[in-house]
């Protein structure tokens, strides 16, 4: 699923940021850029857009009163506040806001308010189709953009994931891929389908671990196809009991 966001800032470096930093996001599908409130109405009546991430101090109509005409819509999109004053935040939420995130902006900030979005438009769209929303796959797959060409990597196919500042590396049996995303968003959509921190900067996929080995300096390593996964002290209890339960229902060295 690709959200479709409208993002509007009377400021233009600030409204250029938040663009990128969206269009950056793998949920987001199209975003369109507005910098004037009141035409950023016209664009919400006409419809379409899944969410709209406001600035507040905007002349003319603040995004407190933007967001509160939205709310009349028949089909209002998530709205997400961006401000530099946090002192609007109680009256933010009081008309129904998402999320409230304070410039400057961080990207994992982002990535949690994305989450938020995402999860409500799931399950607004799962209950229009008449699906219950468990039952929908939030990021299944990633895109991976390489050497001009975008190739898709199935989440099932991931052995383990390694962090690398504001990348990722998705380690499958035979490849390695980068993707610019931070860990914590994959662990956020990515835990209910198996996959547990190991390490602060490690998470591994339940179903690929064949075995838990000790490493020459006693610590432990989770053994996958796709290498040795380092298991901190910190986490090797939770990841014991986790794959103890795999074991039990049949689920590992799928």
């Amino acid at each position: 699923m690709s959200l479709r966001v409208l993002a509007v800032d009377d400021v233009p470096p600030a409204l250029d940021e938040l663009t990128r930093m969206l269009r950056a996001a793998p949920e987001v599908g199209e975003v369109t850029a507005v910098h004037d409130p009141l035409a950023a109405v016209k664009s919400l009546r006409a419809g379409g857009f899944d969410a709209a991430f406001l600035d507040i101090a905007m002349p003319g109509l603040d995004g407190l009163e933007l967001a509160g005409l939205l709310s009349r819509l028949a089909q209002p999109p998530a709205v997400v506040f961006v401000t530099a004053y946090d002192e609007h935040a109680v009256s933010a939420f009081g008309v129904g806001a998402v999320d409230y995130v304070l410039k400057p902006i961080r990207t994992e900030r982002l990535a949690a308010a994305l989450a938020k979005v995402n999860r409500m438009v799931l399950a607004l769209r799962a209950e229009a189709a008449g699906v219950t929303p468990s039952t929908v796959d939030a990021m299944p797959a990633l895109a991976v953009e390489s050497g001009g060409r975008t190739s898709y990597v199935h989440r099932d196919d991931v052995q383990f994931i390694e962090a690398r500042g504001d990348y990722v590396r998705l380690h499958t049996r035979r490849e390695v891929h980068e993707v610019r995303m931070p860990m914590s968003r994959l662990e956020e959509y990515w835990e209910e389908r198996g996959f547990v921190r190991s390490h602060r900067g490690f998470l591994v996929n339940l179903h690929a671990v064949r075995e838990l080995r000790s490493d020459s300096v006693g610590g432990v390593l989770a053994h996958t196809a796709a290498g040795d996964v380092p298991v901190s002290r910190r986490h090797a209890r939770e990841l014991r009991e986790r794959l103890l339960q795999a074991a039990q229902r049949g689920e590992l060295g799928r």
